[in-house]
């Protein structure tokens, strides 16, 4: 999700009043954001997800990025073709917005021991990272955005939990100096 697919009164609205926040009231956001689950949390929960299998063949899901009041911004649909050879992936993620523009990004990701992850794609600032445990996969990164001509770099907070063989949820928060400017809910399904 980016926010250059939202209406460019909403970007602004959403963006120019984090700029207006003195360093100071954010400092308590920015530590609220340490408390929380922890991948590891979800250990013993089943069906145990193995990124790897289910991430492999052609996935579909359905989504929409809602704003900080809980306002659906923007519907859409992904077809994902996932191919891994040994432990290197490709997920190539080709997205329809419900206005009907378009959105292609390509993640490039390695496996690493004990379920660990790191992921690169052209509008990620640095590397990703995740981690796998039971059911859920965390996964955090950096995006950049362009907005009103400017690029804005936004952390997301990604969590993926496998449902069955065939269906995950994914939740994602993102935030900008450590205040929350919307989610992104996924639902991912695998094609048989």
């Amino acid at each position: 999700m980016t926010l250059q697919t939202l209406k460019q009164p909403t970007r602004r609205r959403m963006l120019g009043r984090l700029a207006l926040l003195p360093a100071a009231a954010a400092a308590p956001l920015l530590l609220s954001g340490c408390a929380g689950p922890q991948v590891t949390d979800y250990a013993a929960q089943t069906p145990k997800l193995d990124l790897r299998q289910y991430f492999n063949g052609t996935v579909d899901a359905w989504g929409m990025f809602t704003d900080r009041s809980g306002a659906v911004v923007k519907r859409f649909k992904v077809v994902m073709d996932c191919q891994w050879n040994g432990n290197e992936g490709v997920l190539d993620e080709a997205f329809t917005y419900a206005d009907g523009t378009t959105q292609r990004r390509i993640w490039r990701l390695t496996a690493g021991p004990d379920g660990s992850f790191t992921g690169r794609a052209d509008d990620v600032i640095g590397e990703a990272t995740g981690q796998t445990s039971g059911n859920a996969f965390r996964w955090g990164y950096t995006l950049a955005l362009p907005v009103d001509g400017r690029t804005w770099h936004v952390q997301f907070d990604d969590w993926m939990f496998l449902m069955d063989d065939q269906v995950m949820v994914n939740k994602a928060v993102m935030s900008k100096w450590g205040i929350t400017l919307g989610e992104v809910t996924l639902f991912f399904q695998r094609r048989t």
